[in-house]
């Protein structure tokens, strides 16, 4: 259905969707880039009713959650890697991000999750994105689940249709993950999206292969590689392209030197982070257009979360850190060669 919703932001989806059209064609004009950041605001209500009850159920676990607006450089990106896909039914634009400390808290957490008696209607089966049951080939793990937005209300009604991603992953695979971003920062290749030299997209792939099974107990996207022949492959791609060395030279930004829960991570051409802290999400949002506006070569990316310390965690890859990476990627080498 492209039928427009009541006050839908950005006035209605096939409106959205025409915007996204002029992004592929590289012809937007100035008000379609106007719909899309309105559009894009809107998610701000979404992401802080989910949040809000995630974080009631997190309450004295150890869990990180944390939130995020899909950066606008990467949902054109997207638009124009997926030439099908219409901007409005994107459902990653607003993402919230849980971290647990092992796999089965995980299931217990989105199992009872999935019981929660709210409106919003989960959009996928339970095992669609289920990538720790079916790890990607690139070796991504992790769960994801699509929400819709649904709050019956006279100020909830215009964004009823709105879309948020829920990303689940355990501390493992959270520093995977992080190790193929940073890569993607400071190399020319991009293997999350498996684009530009493959050998790292391979190497990353065995990598996971190795913390999936010393760390986790299972398998990655190499489920029938022996040990011995998993711990050659990779060592073999190490030695060409030097991941580990180029991971374990980098210089992580210490701290985040704010109090305010939303801040603006800017990463820098030059490598360097920039973070500003705002203490109104709303405030937060303008800065974030402008300067996407303004430098749209940068990076940039609006976060929150509860403390500076689960900023960090939640999103280390803006930080260049991927210390967590090496550590368990190092114990999972010596782990699988015992065990031959």
């Amino acid at each position: 259905m492209s039928e427009a919703l009541p006050g839908f932001p950005g006035g209605s989806k096939s409106r959205v969707n025409a915007a996204g059209y002029t992004i592929r064609d590289q012809c937007p004009t100035a008000e379609d880039m106007r719909v899309i950041d309105e559009w894009r605001a809107a998610h701000r209500i979404v992401l802080n009713t989910f949040q809000a009850s995630l974080r009631t159920r997190t309450r004295g676990k150890a869990i990180v959650v944390a939130q995020r607006h899909k950066r606008k450089n990467t949902i054109f990106n997207k638009l124009i890697r997926l030439p099908k896909m219409e901007l409005s039914r994107m459902d990653d634009v607003a993402g919230c991000r849980l971290i647990f400390r092992s796999i089965d808290e995980l299931y217990e957490f989105r199992e009872d999750f999935h019981k929660a008696r709210f409106k919003h209607k989960r959009k996928n089966e339970t095992d669609k994105y289920d990538y720790i049951k079916s790890p990607k080939c690139t070796g991504y793990r992790g769960i994801h689940d699509v929400y819709t937005y649904d709050v019956r209300s006279k100020n909830g009604d215009q964004f009823r249709g709105l879309l948020l991603e829920i990303q689940y992953r355990t501390l493992v695979q959270h520093a995977w993950a992080t190790a193929v971003e940073v890569i993607g920062f400071i190399t020319e290749s991009q293997p999350k999206f498996q684009q530009g030299d493959k050998r790292y997209e391979s190497c990353m792939a065995l990598a996971s292969e190795i913390l999936s099974r010393a760390h986790e107990g299972c398998t990655g996207p190499f489920p029938d590689l022996h040990d011995g022949d998993l711990l050659q492959s990779f060592e073999a791609l190490n030695d060409e392209i030097h991941l580990v060395r180029v991971l374990t030279g980098l210089n992580s930004v210490e701290t985040v030197s704010t109090e305010n829960r939303n801040s603006i991570l800017i990463f820098n051409e030059d490598g360097s982070l920039d973070v500003r802290s705002f203490k109104e999400a709303t405030d937060a949002l303008k800065e974030l257009f402008r300067l996407e506006r303004d430098y749209p070569a940068l990076d940039v990316v609006l976060v929150k979360a509860d403390t500076n310390e689960e900023i960090r965690m939640a999103f280390k890859n803006y930080f260049s850190d991927a210390k967590d990476f090496i550590r368990l990627l190092t114990e999972g080498q010596n782990i699988l060669a015992g065990q031959q």
